[in-house]
């Protein structure tokens, strides 16, 4: 839609066959700005630290009080980055480490030097990042593409997986004209003044758009930054009954891009999985508590000790 490029302003894909670039020095500076200044909304301390792998450099924020438990690993949707997560963080590391991994590509400071989309180069990436990351297997907990990327993971290269969490994730369905639709006008929201995008942000379901800092960074992305185009394909059937890791599957009620029903079925092909439904749209999630009480306590129940207790408990 070359009206809403011109509208919005935004720096477009990165060119066929490239990994994500900058516009210019200019660009990054401005988005770097307003990077560090997001940050701080992340429980603190919090470290800050690279990665590098074969095929990227990859940014990575930690929040550790017990660091010696399972770690917990974040992984954002497309074009985001770890700063989205800062409601999360410490509801999920209280028994172990948490960390929030910009992934390469998108607007952030990590760094490709190979193309991060095709499933093979991503699950070969995040699998050598994790080796580093922990001994210990990784609860993975991905929105959106994120959540493309978990269970990616989980089907290419499970041997450092413990759980996956999917938020709201793509891969399961095709997005249709109504996401498309939501997204453009939950994007075009964002530019409204502050009054009248607190009406919008209600009848689309939406308070991210209230984040005034998430804001000013997602527009110097958007502007700054030429992504790597991220359209997974939808996971087969075959490909979903072969995901044999613990799976919970979180859909908003009114996402736009699955529905209850569209998460029922498809996460009822998952040997493992179950499926919760909570108030919202897509990765606009309304009780942001209860829904951190969920996921905690599913990443809970995958200890080993939990998981001999509940053996026992069905003999």
């Amino acid at each position: 839609m070359p009206w809403l490029r011109h509208i919005t302003r935004a720096a477009g894909p990165a060119p066929e066959g490239e990994p994500g670039s900058w516009v210019n020095d200019a660009a990054r500076e401005k988005f770097m700005a307003a990077y560090d200044r997001v940050f701080a909304l992340w429980p603190q301390p919090r470290e800050e630290f690279d990665i590098e792998t074969a095929t990227a450099t990859t940014r990575v924020h930690a929040y550790r009080p017990h660091p010696g438990g399972e770690p917990v690993v974040l992984l954002t949707g497309a074009g985001g980055n770890a700063a989205a997560w800062f409601p999360h963080v410490a509801a999920l590391a209280e028994d172990g480490p948490v960390y929030g991994i910009d992934m390469p590509g998108d607007a952030n400071p990590s760094v490709p030097r190979a193309l991060m989309t095709p499933p093979e180069n991503c699950a070969a990436w995040l699998d050598e990042l994790l080796g580093k990351l922990s001994e210990r297997p990784a609860h993975l907990v991905g929105f959106s593409y994120g959540g493309w990327v978990a269970c990616n993971q989980a089907l290419r290269a499970p041997g450092r997986v413990a759980s996956i969490t999917l938020l709201d994730p793509a891969g399961l369905t095709r997005p249709d004209a109504r996401f498309y639709r939501w997204l453009t006008i939950s994007g075009l929201a964002t530019l409204t003044p502050m009054p009248l995008r607190r009406r919008l942000a209600r009848w689309l379901d939406n308070p991210v758009m209230l984040e005034p800092e998430l804001m000013t960074l997602m527009w110097a992305a958007i502007r700054g930054y030429r992504m790597e185009p991220k359209f997974p394909a939808v996971l087969t059937d075959d490909e979903l009954r072969a995901i044999d890791v613990p799976v919970l599957l979180v859909t908003g009620a009114r996402s736009a891009l699955l529905t209850p029903a569209q998460a029922r079925a498809r996460g009822s092909l998952m040997p493992r999985a179950e499926v919760a439904v909570v108030p919202g749209s897509h990765g606009g999630f309304n009780r942001i508590g209860e829904l951190n009480e969920r996921i905690a306590a599913f990443i809970k129940a995958q200890a080993p000790g939990e998981q001999a207790a509940r053996q026992i408990s069905k003999k």
